[in-house]
């Protein structure tokens, strides 16, 4: 007799429930009370009963952790609260000044902080929104603020519950990440990441797999997550709330534990230093926050990172290497860097076998020659870098090295040494390195964000000679016969290329500037430039003296710029990318420069104000003529300090720079409003 369809329906609840308790056990609590093989024989019963009866499937059965190749790209994703980052210390000392300053705060200084200790994972950060209990979204950090929605591929990933055990709403943060175990696994499996390389460490393969827009691959990569944290939280000590997450079937990392006082999270931190090499998992450092959570939005953040929390990082991880050769390779202003080339050496969780030497000075300052072994560190374990030379390994061969006469790119330009103490290819005009540094800046994601412009790309456009300058990029799309020629280019490749050169067209003012590489300009000084100058004519023709004027925009810079505009090729440039580029043709206004009794002067506002708020001071000096500003320099007028000023007023202090409070900050209010009250009355017939 065949089973009705409600018996099987309920076989099919009764199933999922088993299978949802079975995975908290295993991934939440670390205590599995079945063997693998029943695990597998209760999924594979309820695969059969699923397929059988499709009409019973739910998004929520565990069967369906791989769902539809998502419609385009990635979309992005506006958190509901920012996504901050850590501070980091990076000694004892640093983290002992860390909780002075939370001590402090908190104004108990005769009394110990105590905190929550746990291993800071050497993953990616995600987001992942429950309602209801029930899995709805999930996204990369991104840039704090903004994300990527990869909840697809966050469904995929085990250990991460689709249901919750009650029916919560809850924001939940934490690490995607790959064992060390499993990342070998993958890595002798050959798999590799989008550019057809093999990936470098489990960071990055993690990375990597949670970004694919096929949520089938990332299935198909042993990826894990651990919960660190979750909102709104029902419990005043973060390790009791842990417990509560815990509970809840959220995978907790079980080596995390509270910790009386700075002495004891030091302990703690070396404890996890010396067991680092046996933990299945890379990490890069301990996590602190203050057991209270009570405290914590007394207690703020900075723009970036909380008050409440640290980072103790692990010390740089070091190994010897022989250095091979010294090449000097050539940028886009024409800065010759030289180059280690090492026998490849494993360090830090890479393999280093290039490290950059920097100038010529740090060269000689260190006795760095040819032939030399060296010990390399990854600084903040990202960057490689040559700590010192082991002189007692040094060879009789070893050769010291000179600056080339005439540019090491083949161009035949010679080699001028400046007031800066760099070495510049002169040749600025034909210079292929030169030429392929500013194609590649150009086209970069925070500048002109032209996808598939990539290095070996470049490389064949230089050197067949599409291009000679970044203007004639918006001229590949009449030769597209003739790119599909190009070795590694196909059809639909090419396509997806002119695409992305004509949607760069609609860039904004502020990457449109950061993209034409003015020496000295980075991403934050073109967006003020675009800011308080309003349209590239204003930047294309001002003065030195007028750039000066701007906030935050030193001599140095305001030279560099000005010489930038002064070249002859760059103009000719920049007139070509005029006609294509609308954000560089647009005549905006600039910004009016506000009249008052307070025009000219330059405030910045730091720490908590009681009578008002620090936006509204800001809107009160903005309207009497003042600017308002984030950084402290020699030019600010001063600086306004609430409570828990931080380092602003610090710097100030530093600077000769005059520090107000609140009662005198109102008392320069109340006198500039009376002297505008006074010019107005004057003005009136």
């Amino acid at each position: 007799m065949s089973e009705s369809r409600d018996d099987v329906a309920a076989r099919v609840s009764e199933l999922r429930e088993q299978i949802d308790e079975h995975n908290r056990r295993y991934h939440a609590l670390a205590a599995p009370t079945v063997s693998d093989a029943e695990y597998d024989r209760l999924f594979r019963e309820l695969v059969e009963l699923e397929k059988a009866h499709p009409e019973l499937i739910s998004p929520l059965s565990p069967t369906q952790r791989v769902g539809a190749r998502p419609d385009g790209g990635l979309s992005k994703v506006r958190h509901d609260r920012p996504m901050l980052s850590l501070e980091n210390a990076m000694n004892d000392e640093e983290f002992e000044q860390f909780d002075r300053r939370v001590a402090k705060a908190l104004d108990i200084a005769d009394q110990a902080v105590a905190y929550y200790a746990e291993p800071k994972f050497d993953g990616v950060a995600v987001c992942i929104v429950y309602r209801g209990g029930e899995l709805a979204r999930a996204a990369t950090r991104g840039d704090g603020e903004v994300g990527e929605d990869i909840t697809l591929n966050v469904r995929t990933i085990k250990s991460v519950p689709l249901r919750l055990a009650e029916a919560v709403d809850l924001e939940v943060r934490g690490e995607v990440y790959i064992a060390r175990a499993d990342f070998e696994k993958l890595s002798a499996d050959g798999v590799v990441n989008s550019t057809g390389k093999p990936f470098v460490n489990p960071r990055n393969a993690a990375a990597g797999s949670l970004r694919q827009l096929d949520p089938a691959i990332t299935a198909a990569r042993p990826l894990a997550f651990f919960c660190y944290d979750a909102t709104p939280a029902t419990c005043e000590r973060h390790d009791e709330w842990l417990g509560r997450l815990r509970d809840l079937g959220l995978p907790v990392c079980r080596s995390g534990a509270a910790v009386a006082d700075a002495p004891a999270g030091l302990e703690y931190f070396r404890g996890t230093l010396d067991d680092r090499a046996a933990r299945e998992y890379d990490m890069d450092g301990v996590v602190f926050k203050v057991n209270d959570r009570g405290v914590w939005e007394r207690l703020g953040a900075r723009a970036r990172a909380p008050r409440w929390a640290v980072a103790l990082k692990f010390p740089a991880e070091e190994a010897e290497a022989r250095i091979e050769d010294i090449e000097f390779q050539v940028g886009r202003t024409g800065q010759l860097t030289p180059v280690a080339r090492l026998t490849p050496v494993f360090v830090g969780g890479v393999t280093v076998s290039n490290v950059s030497l920097h100038n010529m000075d740090e060269i000689k300052r260190k006795d760095i020659r040819k032939g030399d072994t060296v010990l390399v560190r990854r600084a903040g374990d990202v960057i490689p870098q040559v700590v010192k030379v082991l002189e007692d390994k040094r060879p009789d061969d070893a050769r010291r090295v000179s600056l080339p006469e005439r540019c090491p790119a083949g161009c035949g330009g010679a080699i001028e040494v400046r007031s800066d103490a760099g070495a510049y290819c002169a040749n600025t005009r034909t210079c292929p390195a030169q030429l392929r540094r500013r194609l590649e800046h150009f086209a970069m994601r925070d500048a002109m964000n032209i996808d598939g412009l990539g290095e070996k790309l470049i490389d064949s456009l230089v050197q067949e000679g599409f291009v000679a300058n970044v203007a004639d990029l918006y001229g590949l799309a009449s030769r597209r016969d003739e790119l599909t020629q190009l070795p590694g280019l196909s059809d639909i490749s090419v396509a997806n290329l002119l695409a992305a050169i004509e949607a760069s067209r609609a860039r904004e003012l502020h990457p449109c500037i950061y993209a034409l590489g003015i020496p000295e300009v980075g991403k934050t000084t073109a967006a003020l430039l675009a800011r308080e100058l309003g349209n590239f004519a204003a930047l294309r023709e001002a003065d030195a003296d007028s750039l000066v004027g701007i906030p935050d925009i030193g001599d140095i810079v305001a030279r560099r710029i000005r010489e930038y505009f002064d070249d002859e090729e760059n103009r000719a440039v920049i007139e070509r990318l005029r006609d294509e580029l609308p954000a560089l043709r647009r005549m905006d206004a600039p910004r009016p420069a506000t009249t008052g009794p307070l025009s000219g002067e330059t405030y910045v506002l730091t720490g908590k104000l009681h009578e008002m708020t620090r936006p509204d001071a800001s809107r009160q000096l903005e309207a009497l003529g003042a600017r308002v500003v984030k950084t402290v320099s020699s030019r600010t007028t001063a600086v306004i300090a609430g409570d828990k000023p931080g380092s602003k007023a610090d710097k100030a202090d530093s600077l000769g720079v005059k520090v107000l409070d609140e009662a005198a900050l109102k008392a320069l209010l109340a006198k500039a409003h009376g002297a505008q009250a006074s010019a107005t009355d004057e003005a009136e017939p």
